[in-house]
């Protein structure tokens, strides 16, 4: 090949082709004013080369996705034991969901998606195995030790407990993602020079109005799936049965499972569109002209209407009675969790099953602490694999504490 033709060759894929620097600029155009701009980022604990081809937030997105952590969620409960049923949700597959509906509102609103998208994809990576029933249960076996709370616990994972890079601990990403794992009271930990804010990045209020979203709707279509929900029960809810209603308007000879389908599409639908509809008109009355003056507003900008946010309340009071403390789902996590107080127990008297690269932790964060760290990470299947070889070792030695 001829030096002339493979100018010309590299001239059109070059022409082709969008550099890192085009899509910054891009951003800059096309983003409203009070968006987060990757080109403008607070940047990382651990200066980094940039990607040729990638903005730094499109680059945590695929950190995120990369890790053990993330990985992991694919067998985490969500509300129903994970392997109770194939079409169940899962922490995974709830974090899909939720880094789809952070992607529309934050493209309405003109935010960057990339990283309502990035945030929303992280925001469980601290979940303990076994659910809410889970952490609860390593919140109790913490009571005494610093507590446990999994919006902590994932920034923690990105921040320490993960492990890819050679050089620095964690994932190294960046500030506004960090901020966006930050949830009401750990946001203390930020601040605009030496002022203190208690407002998150606007895409950070979309990821975690997202998640709301989600397990209201996908918490609800898995109760139906599983039947523990029944009409006359659903019947009692204003947001169901508002939805019910605009369904069989337009679908009369929909049956089941089809029209709780619709329902649920409905719902989604009609809780975005308000949250869409409410924020913008929320950010043109605060008239932010930038990302710190979302920060220093009193109140978050992304919020629902006063009647769906009632709503809201009374279909969360309604999942907690009807769903999370029905039997059924709740007597089933209780005896796992209580095999997750044991394992707890267990690694407390014998650390060494922890393995090399936690026990190195102990003597700067503490035993239990690093205990915490451990389980916290496991999935459900893995806990209770631990837990047989636990019940396993005592049987055969009573006389003496647990080992591997």
């Amino acid at each position: 090949m001829s030096t002339h033709s493979s100018d010309a060759r590299v001239a059109r894929l070059t022409a082709v082709s969008k550099t890192r620097e085009e899509m910054e600029a891009t951003e800059r155009t096309m983003l409203a004013p009070f968006a987060e701009k990757s080109g403008d980022s607070r940047g990382r604990k651990y200066s980094e080369p940039s990607h040729p081809y990638r903005t730094e937030f499109q680059r945590d997105r695929a950190r995120i996705i990369h890790s053990r952590a993330f990985r992991r969620l694919e067998y985490k409960t969500q509300v129903f034991l994970n392997g109770t049923g194939d079409h169940l949700r899962t922490r995974l597959t709830h974090s899909i969901e939720v880094a789809s509906i952070s992607r529309t509102i934050a493209r309405a609103l003109r935010l960057n998606e990339d990283l309502s998208e990035a945030i929303a994809l992280a925001h469980d990576l601290g979940h303990a195995p076994f659910g809410h029933s889970g952490e609860e249960m390593l919140a109790e076996c913490m009571r005494d030790h610093g507590g446990f709370d999994h919006n902590r616990q994932s920034v923690r994972v990105v921040e320490l407990l993960e492990t890819p890079y050679p050089n620095f601990p964690g994932l190294n990403l960046m500030f506004e993602v960090r901020e966006g794992l930050r949830k009401h009271q750990l946001l203390e930990d930020f601040a605009i020079g030496e002022e203190k804010y208690h407002c998150p990045c606007l895409e950070a209020q979309v990821a975690d109005l997202a998640d709301e979203i989600t397990y209201y709707s996908h918490d609800l279509d898995d109760a139906v799936d599983f039947e523990i929900l029944n009409a006359a029960q659903l019947g009692e809810n204003e947001v169901w049965r508002k939805s019910e209603r605009a369904v069989r308007s337009r679908y009369s000879d929909a049956r089941e499972p089809e029209m709780h389908k619709l329902i649920i599409r409905n719902i989604i639908d009609n809780e975005v569109r308000d949250l869409i509809t409410t924020s913008a008109k929320s950010i043109a009355e605060s008239a932010v002209q930038s990302p710190d003056d979302v920060r220093r507003q009193p109140a978050r900008l992304i919020r629902y209407s006063e009647d769906l946010a009632e709503a809201n309340r009374a279909l969360r009071k309604f999942l907690y009675q009807n769903v999370y403390y029905d039997p059924r789902v709740s007597e089933v996590n209780r005896r796992a969790c209580e095999m997750l107080r044991r394992v707890f127990e267990v690694y407390l008297i014998d650390p060494e099953r922890l393995g090399d690269g936690a026990t190195k932790r102990i003597e700067s964060e503490g035993l239990h602490r690093t205990v915490c760290d451990y389980v916290a990470g496991m999935t459900d299947r893995y806990l209770m694999e631990e837990y047989g070889r636990i019940a396993t070792a005592v049987a055969a030695h009573p006389d003496r504490p647990p080992r591997a």
